[in-house]
């Protein structure tokens, strides 16, 4: 349907253009009746440009139209008797097969050409060109050298920033929004809008520091829930079913898991993330660091991975051997291709100074496991690589089989595409109304109502006579809600226009200067606005000004003179206000948060094109919040912390309180996990079909500082049929004693009765999300494996199970779960 309105669009322009011309041509020929010599030279003028410019607007037109018709970029044509010969084209061969015949034939040069992420086509064999870098972390996005959006296809939908997303701890959300993203950027290429299929989604990193410029792209600061918005985001987008397996190696559109790993600092006091070293122990690589990225490879199956631009431990991500290969490659069996960040090669020996020539950064590169460089370092320097000896070109080959097997799978070589699995997806299905509601759904689900004192929300809907004031810098602003990596949305709506819907009586004030930034701030102008109205909305927060990528904070609390702001409008109100806050990280809110005048807070992160909608709809009531918190919340005084110290776990003895819910023991102004809804719910443990759990096999022992001797389990002695065998299922009962239907979030957690050094201070272990009406009362199951969930992380990166009681955890309900060694 779009094609042809564009096709429409594009031919009804050319017949305008005849139009005009022939409207010209009248007047001139009218011109040439009248005797005067300067109107019959004005004639042949007119008549010249007339032609000439029917010439250019014909021609342009065509330029158009092929623009417009552009086909996709598929190999291996069956009408050309070229390449119909050739092996790498026979679709009853093995990709195996077909890859190695393809690399085979490549010349030196041709492979080379081949390793960056733009790669020019091979017309020799038939081969077109091809762009690795695609962005789609939350809708298709554009970076310049990929998705066009200015042909037939000038939008696509754009989704909540993902830490809303993960706020609706919704695994099937997830999943649907990665299949929605996946089937927009397919009808792209299949329409020749763009020119990859390889999109570098999801950022998978743990959300370790408030302040990082970055954490608003990633799922938050738990590894289990990063972890399963990776696989099941993966799912989606490939093409997967939800449960996964039935592609048989096929893809939708291929996802990279990044940044591997411990990326986490862009740009903070002078440190960049180009230079940073970062230091992380063996036991937080295996329980923080690692575990997202191990889920998103192996239950995802996803095809590509993004090494990242810093140094762990000394050694260069992408230069990592034992990361790539022996972890990603051996461990985790890997089957995809590995890309480095964009210039991440070239500051290995640039900036960091860990290889002498750019000769050695390239072979540290292709000898650690890496495929394609976003850049053109391996394109200057390969070949003087080959030569001096340092890369042999059996690693080359080896990094094409990876890429040009991805490819394969995308059906890319299979010649016909409308005969592709994934060919019949047109152009119909970008910005489709299911998107389109898909995009409002999540972005209800995964606002966060942080404070309702007296019930001041919802606001009445039947009052006609209702007076609101809407203050706030991004009130008005579509763009402050896409957040980072964003495409152009399918409709721009702002929050200020949604609200208006509901109420007509509405004063709207910008409140600060420069958009969130606030230097300034008209304080005087809006409390005279508050005291005119009945209930004042004033949207505060954060924009792509204080945080993105190449800018973390420096502090976290409001920018410029918005507390002031909200202050003095909380004072001037006839009733206690309604606070929104934008931001991807968290902000300390603390002094809204106790002041008696702020009635109402919700957080709705950076919500996407339908948020603005979304907030309005709970505001009055047609939807009950339910999102809960991805992330802690910290106070102002958490930036002592250097954002360098990766450490994860606190000592008492530096002052150092630990991070994230897992082992911060310092204040928080709200707790990861935390949010209210307009109903009531209620919980209570109706079974657990094992509460003693039994690892008596053979026993190890183990001392620790306090002398007290602790048996323990090493988990990778117990085998994995065992480990299913002590996995108890838990049913929790959950009932909504509130008047409204309400989507609700189940969260379990454990934490050990007696909590031992370096152990976290609770986990999460499974999520649900169920809908429940009014009274209504349900139950829901979860497993738990002592593997899994009870296990622990050693300061060898080895994980074990100790002997001791674990407290299961929802809401204010426990359970008591016994280890036995």
């Amino acid at each position: 349907m779009e094609k042809m309105h564009g096709t429409r669009t594009c031919r009804q322009g050319f017949f305008c253009c005849i139009l005009c011309s022939t409207i010209y041509i009248f007047i001139a020929s009218i011109l040439h009746f009248i005797p005067s010599i300067k109107k019959k030279k004005l004639f042949h003028r007119m008549i010249d440009f007339s032609f000439m410019t029917f010439t250019l607007l014909f021609f342009t037109h065509l330029l158009v139209h092929a623009e417009l018709t552009q086909p996709p970029l598929f190999a291996c044509d069956s009408s050309n008797s070229l390449t119909k010969s050739y092996p790498f084209c026979r679709t009853k061969l093995s990709t195996s097969q077909r890859v190695n015949d393809l690399v085979s034939r490549l010349t030196l040069d041709e492979k080379i050409s081949q390793l960056v992420d733009s790669t020019p086509p091979i017309p020799r064999l038939g081969i077109p060109g091809y762009e690795w870098w695609n962005e789609a972390l939350h809708g298709v996005a554009y970076t310049g050298r990929d998705s066009r959006f200015n042909g037939i296809i000038t939008s696509a939908t754009s989704f909540p920033q993902v830490i809303l997303t993960a706020a609706s701890f919704d695994s099937n959300l997830w999943y649907r929004i990665g299949q929605a993203i996946g089937a927009e950027a397919r009808a792209m290429y299949n329409a020749g809008q763009s020119s990859g299929m390889t999109f570098w989604a999801p950022n998978i990193n743990i959300f370790r520091d408030p302040r990082w410029g970055r954490g608003q792209e990633t799922p938050g600061e738990d590894p289990l829930l990063t972890g399963k918005y990776a696989v099941a985001f993966v799912r989606g987008i490939q093409g997967d079913s939800f449960e996964g397996g039935k592609l048989n190696g096929r893809l939708q559109t291929s996802a990279c898991c990044k940044h591997l790993t411990a990326y986490d600092l862009d740009k903070w006091k002078g440190v960049n993330r180009f230079v940073f070293n970062a230091r992380v122990s063996l036991q937080d690589l295996a329980d923080t660091y690692q575990p997202p990225f191990q889920s998103c490879v192996q239950e995802g199956k996803a095809s590509g991975i993004m090494c990242a631009y810093n140094r762990v431990n000394g050694v260069p991500s992408c230069a990592n051997y034992d990361l790539l290969s022996k972890t990603a490659r051996g461990q985790w069996k890997f089957n995809g291709y590995i890309t480095a960040d964009c210039d991440a090669v070239s500051i290995i020996h640039d900036e960091q100074g860990y290889a002498k020539l750019p000769e050695d950064a390239i072979a540290d590169v292709l000898n650690a496991g890496m495929d394609v460089d976003c850049g053109t370092y391996l394109l200057n320097y390969t070949k003087s690589a080959v030569t001096q000896k340092k890369v042999p070109v059996s690693q080359i080959d080896r990094a094409l089989r990876n890429l040009f097997s991805v490819r394969m799978r995308l059906g890319l070589f299979d010649g016909n595409p409308a005969k592709l699995r994934f060919g019949n997806i047109v152009t119909n299905q970008i910005c489709s109304k299911e998107h389109q509601d898909l995009a409002l759904e999540a972005a209800r689900d995964g606002i966060v109502l942080l404070k309702n004192n007296g019930k001041l929300l919802p606001l009445p809907k039947s009052n006609t006579h209702l007076s609101l004031a809407v203050i706030g810098p991004s009130a008005n602003s579509s763009y402050t809600l896409r957040g980072d990596y964003f495409g152009p949305p399918c409709k721009n709506f702002t929050t200020l226009q949604a609200l208006q819907g509901y109420v007509k009586n509405i004063i709207y004030h910008q409140g600060c200067d420069h958009f969130a930034k606030c230097p300034t701030a008209s304080i005087k102008e809006a409390v005279e606005i508050a005291k005119k109205v009945d209930y004042v909305v004033l949207i505060m927060g954060l924009d792509l000004a204080q945080e993105r990528e190449e800018l973390d904070r420096i502090h976290i609390n409001l920018p410029g003179k918005q507390q002031e702001l909200i202050k003095s409008v909380a004072e001037a109100s006839k009733k206690p206000i309604i606070l929104v806050i934008l931001s991807g990280g968290p902000v300390d809110i603390s002094s809204a948060k106790d002041d008696n005048k702020v009635g109402s807070i919700l957080w709705a992160g950076y919500p996407g094109e339908a948020g603005g909608i979304a907030i309005a709809e709970i505001i009055f009531g047609d939807h009950n919040p339910g999102g809960r918190l991805p992330i802690t919340w910290y106070p102002s005084d958490f930036v002592r912390v250097p954002m360098t110290d990766m450490r994860m776990r606190p000592d008492p003895s530096s002052g150092y309180p630990g991070r994230t819910y897992r082992f911060y023991t310092g204040r928080k102004v709200f707790e990861f996990g935390y949010g209210l809804s307009y109903s009531r719910y209620a919980y209570e443990f109706i079974s657990v079909t094992q509460n003693k759990l039994y690892l008596n096999q053979s026993s190890t022992y183990h001392k620790v500082e306090d002398l007290d001797t602790i048996r323990y389990k090493m988990v990778s002695e117990l085998g994995t049929e065992f480990c299913q065998k002590i996995s108890t299922s838990v049913t929790v009962g959950v009932r909504n004693d509130g008047d409204m239907v309400g989507k609700h979030l189940v969260l379990l957690f454990v934490r050990p009765k007696e909590h031992r050094k370096g152990n976290p201070l609770k986990q999460l272990v499974g999520f649900q999300s169920l809908k429940l009406d009014g009274g209504e009362r349900t139950d829901v199951k979860f497993a738990v494996s002592p593997c899994e969930h009870l296990s622990r992380a050693n300061e060898a990166g080895l994980k074990v199970i100790e002997e001791g009681s674990h407290f299961l955890l929802v809401g204010d309900e426990e359970y008591q779960i016994d280890i036995i060694v």
